[in-house]
């Protein structure tokens, strides 16, 4: 913000910037307006349509209750608008973000051929882009950039002010300009898409960037647009010769999931953030802000979190998820620490992510099915298990990854509500093959962990 008020200035505008260590500082973004509308007699307020529900709520009263002129701009850094979203929504059953890329693929001419089918003719590479790690291929050096001045000073702001917060900002190198923010794109495309279809799901011990973009802050705070990164990543395609399952799986993160996402949200708000339809009410064990676990992926996961503020898709879905849907972490208790913790948070994004993809809480609004598993699906695309005290090969016991017997736990607990979903019918078939005693003793290694986390 402070980079972006002194850009502003340099370009002629009367900027008013209030720090936060300021006694002009009025502590919410009604009374500060209403401050500053005082202060220099304006007689009309401009601005884009708030990005959250909540604010969106506070700033609909204000204008009820204020004689100044408001002119309320959209929203333009998606492709899709709020109003295209629900053209599309109200005439489905079923929301899936699937269908609804394609028509954005057809809609903007993206990775399309001239007579209307897909280049490579699939829609979708999800399944190529599922490899496991390798610790022998190069990993290029995540872009860092050295604070400036500005910057030291909000560090030392937040330290000051936050010393108790969890996070860290001893190594903070994220860019916190326009410019940088290209250049953190750019070489993304230039050194990491290559490998970021094929890897894009793959976790490694203190490799917390592997082939990710590391742009989603960026997107969402507006530093980029999506527009220039769908282009350019388009455009490195056809002159680099990249392959089609990065490029495409690329693509789809940005004009089809964060597209999707976001106009579920207003689509379904308010009411979508009150769902519970697992009814899950524990509360968020400790080590998700201390990272002292014995659980080697999920300590590893929040360990990177509380020094990055970031962790890629898999390790947000399929471990830290993962294990909070399968001991029953409440909707509220994972938002919350989902938006305390990763600096690309936003309610609008986060939000329909946690109660749709991670928690089912929506009964399936977003996902087909619950993204569960045991821990051999963590085993296959990390490292982290070699290292972990518990045994993934073991299913029961003291001895036994509790990712193992809490899955199917899970199952078990929720079987009235999946047992007919298609998706995951397999495991159900699996399920009753088990002998009583299987499931007896299933039943008891997760009681007894729960009790013991909780």
């Amino acid at each position: 913000m402070r980079h972006f008020a002194k850009q502003c200035q340099s370009k002629g505008w009367n900027v008013c910037y209030i720090k936060y260590d300021s006694p002009e500082n009025k502590g919410n973004f009604i009374s500060q307006i209403q401050y500053v509308i005082d202060k220099y007699l304006a007689n009309k307020l401009c601005m884009v349509e708030a990005g959250e529900y909540r604010l969106r709520q506070q700033f609909i009263k204000f204008q009820q209750e204020t004689s100044i002129s408001f002119e309320i701009l959209k929203d333009t850094r998606f492709f899709a608008s709020e109003k295209r979203f629900r053209s599309w929504a109200e005439t489905r059953s079923q929301l899936r973000m699937e269908y609804f890329y394609r028509e954005l693929r057809r809609e903007h001419q993206i990775l399309m051929n001239k007579d209307g089918t897909p280049v490579g003719g699939k829609w979708n590479y999800d399944s190529e882009n599922r490899l496991s790690p390798d610790r022998k291929k190069h990993i290029p050096t995540v872009t860092k950039f050295v604070p400036d001045q500005i910057t030291r000073d909000v560090i030392e702001l937040v330290n000051n002010s936050f010393s108790e917060h969890f996070g860290n900002l001893d190594s903070f190198h994220y860019a916190v300009t326009r410019d940088d923010a290209i250049s953190v794109l750019n070489n993304f495309i230039d050194e990491r898409l290559q490998d970021f279809g094929s890897f894009q799901d793959a976790m490694l011990t203190d490799e917390p960037w592997m082939y990710h973009s590391h742009i989603g802050l960026y997107l969402n705070i507006g530093l980029l647009n999506p527009r220039e990164v769908v282009w350019l990543t388009e455009k490195a395609f056809y002159e680099k010769g990249l392959p089609l399952n990065s490029v495409e799986g690329f693509i789809r993160q940005i004009l089809g999931w964060r597209e999707y996402v976001r106009g579920l949200y207003w689509f379904k708000m308010p009411e979508y953030a009150d769902m519970n339809y697992l009814e899950l009410n524990e509360g968020l064990p400790d080590f998700y802000w201390t990272a002292k676990t014995d659980l080697k992926c999920l300590s590893q996961s929040v360990l990177q979190t509380k020094e990055q503020a970031y962790a890629h898709h898999i390790q947000r879905l399929m471990v830290l998820g993962n294990y909070a849907l399968l001991t029953g972490v409440s909707p509220d208790a994972l938002n919350n620490w989902f938006l305390s913790v990763y600096v690309d948070a936003y309610e609008w994004v986060e939000l329909p992510n946690v109660n749709g993809m991670v928690l089912y809480a929506d009964g399936g609004i977003l996902a087909s099915k619950p993204y569960v598993s045991g821990g051999a699906y963590i085993d296959r695309m990390s490292n982290y298990c070699k290292s972990c005290k518990y045994d993934v090969r073991e299913k029961t016991g003291e001895n036994a990854c509790p990712f193992n017997y809490l899955y199917w736990n899970f199952l078990m607990k929720h079987e009235n509500k999946f047992k007919n979903n298609p998706r995951i019918a397999m495991m159900y078939r699996t399920l009753e093959k088990m002998t009583d005693e299987n499931k007896k003793q299933i039943r008891a290694d997760a009681k007894t962990w729960l009790t013991y986390q909780h």
